[in-house]
């Protein structure tokens, strides 16, 4: 196996311990710290595969992450960010229509950390997000990256499903 493959796929792995880690958090704020480490390393992920609009992507997800985590990020800089990445995304992409899964992905992402206010919303986005990586991670070759996309969709799903579990019994008790 290639040595870009395996670093690719080392960072992947890095990656996806702190997406898990980030849909169990009880708060927006821990949640979005953990997602900071999930796009750094994500950056990584995109230098050793050569992935372009992914890592430009990455890039701004990770200056969005920071600025919501610290609650600097508005309106007009959400804007700005997802012009921005579907721009420079576009202008650098080299993997064809795969190419725009990273693009879309960050796009809806960055409307949703704007617009939501809590972790469950958080984990509806986040769905999205891990199956448009996911179709692109199994596209240029991130196979555990694909398998952990996998695998945290469904950790998500059963996160949001306990919340509604919770919720429920909390309204029958009372």
């Amino acid at each position: 196996m290639p040595a870009y493959l395996i670093i690719g796929n080392i960072f992947s792995l890095l990656s996806a311990i702190c997406i898990a880690i980030s849909v169990a958090q009880k708060s927006k704020k821990k949640f979005m710290l953990w997602q900071i480490g999930d796009t750094a390393f994500g950056i990584g992920v995109n230098i050793a595969l050569v992935t372009y609009a992914a890592l430009v992507i990455s890039i701004i997800c990770l200056i969005r992450n920071i600025l919501s985590y610290c609650s600097k990020l508005t309106k007009s800089i959400t804007v700005i960010f997802t012009v921005l990445g579907v721009i420079i995304g576009f202008l650098v992409n080299n993997l064809g229509f795969i190419g725009w899964f990273p693009i879309v992905a960050s796009a809806s992402y960055t409307i949703f950390i704007y617009t939501t206010k809590n972790e469950q919303q958080m984990r509806y986005a986040s769905i999205l997000n891990m199956v448009l990586w996911l179709v692109h991670n199994a596209y240029v070759g991130a196979y555990p990256s694909a398998i952990a996309n996998v695998i945290l969709c469904g950790w998500t799903i059963w996160q949001i499903w306990q919340y509604h579990k919770n919720i429920d019994k909390k309204s029958k008790d009372i």
